[in-house]
C-alpha cells in the first residue's frame, strides 16, 4: 500500500500584486510558505500554522486556489490565497529571507512546479486548478 502526505501553501499577494516568497534554508530556494498537515490537523488550521511558522503571519485563508500532486513523492498540495491579518515577518531555522515578487519574477527564480501555484493563486475566484508534477516540472 502506497502512503500519501498531505501539505498545504498560502499565497499572500500585496497590493501591489506582488507575492510573498520564502528562501528555504534547507534547499535554498523560492517558494510559498507551508508545509505538511499533521494527521488529526484541520485543513485550514494547518495552513495558519505553517505560514505562521514559516513567516511569523498570521493569515485567513480567501480561496482554495489549486490541488497539485508531486507524481514521485506522493504529496498532495492544497494552496490557498489567504489576506495576512497580523504577526510580523520573522526569519527562523527554516527560512532565511522574504521577497515580495512580481509574476514576472516569479518565473525565473522559482522552480516550475512551485511558481506555478503562487501564478494560479493571481486567479483567485476563477476554476481551482489541478495539476501534477514531478517535483520541479509539470507533467
Amino acid at each position: 500500500m502506497q502512503h500519501y502526505s498531505v501539505s498545504v501553501a498560502g499565497v499572500m499577494i500585496d497590493d501591489d500584486k506582488r507575492a510573498l516568497l520564502i528562501h528555504r534554508r534547507d534547499n535554498a530556494h523560492w517558494e510559498p510558505p507551508g508545509g505538511v498537515l499533521e494527521v488529526n490537523e484541520r485543513i485550514e488550521d494547518g495552513l495558519r500554522r505553517e505560514v505562521k511558522e514559516e513567516t511569523g503571519l498570521e493569515v485567513e485563508p480567501i480561496a482554495l486556489t489549486g490541488v497539485y500532486k508531486n507524481m514521485k513523492r506522493g504529496v498532495l498540495a492544497l494552496v490557498f490565497r489567504c489576506s495576512i491579518v497580523g504577526g510580523s515577518l520573522t526569519t527562523n531555522s527554516e527560512v532565511s529571507d522574504f521577497l515580495w515578487a512580481t509574476k514576472d519574477e516569479i518565473g525565473g527564480m522559482v522552480a516550475e512546479a512551485f511558481a506555478v501555484r503562487v501564478l494560479d493563486a493571481y486567479r483567485c475566484g476563477g476554476p481551482v486548478a489541478i495539476r501534477e508534477h514531478d517535483g520541479v516540472s509539470l507533467i
